[in-house]
């Protein structure tokens, strides 16, 4: 907002200096009529046609200024008008998560006995959708989990040009294989990152595969272990 008023403000100034443009005009007229000779008729006209006499001077200054942008700089006081609501707008949605936790520990306070079914209930889902990722995880699995050009030829993985392209990845989340991957030492050379082999609990799910209901069938929920 101080760029943009700053940017704002220079703009307009130029326009101002260099677009203004000042008038200035100046007249000057005489008239004199003579009349010469002594008779009466002389004198007559000399005073009926002096009154025509005149002598003015005219001068006249004139500008564009009113046509022209007038900027005027904003003060300290004008910024945090402006920029206080905004700065209160921004505290407001980073406090949103902490004022939707209170809101938890309120009811948390005046009702315990709801609290404590809804954090076990939390609980128990969060066991199921894991050990339900894990069965599907386990049905889908391939016995080997690297390209179909090394079962061919196993000596292209020496090579250092085709070792990063032919890298495998993890049987679960599909990452490339990194220096800290583990692979079953056993025939089905399953590979694993670090962390879906921790989730694992360090055991092979290619080597426990086997034919099963799928995760959301019935036969699978008895299997779970729920928090009472």
């Amino acid at each position: 907002a101080w760029g943009l008023d700053h940017v704002l403000y220079t703009s307009l100034s130029i326009i101002q200096h260099h677009s203004f443009v000042q008038y200035s005009f100046h007249s000057s007229h005489h008239l004199e009529v003579q009349v010469g000779g002594k008779s009466l008729l002389a004198r007559l006209l000399r005073s009926t046609i002096g009154a025509l006499n005149t002598s003015s001077e005219t001068v006249l200054e004139s500008n564009n200024l009113a046509c022209l942008p007038q900027p005027r700089r904003m003060e300290q006081g004008d910024y945090m008008t402006s920029c206080l609501p905004l700065g209160v707008l921004v505290l407001l949605c980073l406090l949103q998560v902490y004022t939707h936790r209170l809101r938890r520990i309120i009811a948390a306070f005046f009702f315990p006995k709801r609290e404590k079914k809804r954090v076990i209930f939390l609980y128990n889902e969060m066991l199921q959708k894991r050990q339900a990722f894990l069965q599907r995880q386990r049905l889908h699995l391939s016995p080997l989990q690297e390209p179909p050009v090394l079962r061919w030829c196993p000596r292209l993985r020496q090579c250092p040009l085709l070792r990063r392209l032919l890298r495998r990845r993890c049987v679960l989340c599909g990452s490339l294989e990194g220096p800290s991957a583990h692979t079953c030492p056993a025939p089905c050379g399953a590979q694993y990152c670090r962390p879906c082999w921790r989730d694992v609990g360090q055991a092979c799910l290619a080597c426990t595969a086997g034919p099963g209901p799928p995760s959301g069938d019935s036969s699978s929920e008895d299997q779970m272990t729920y928090a009472d």
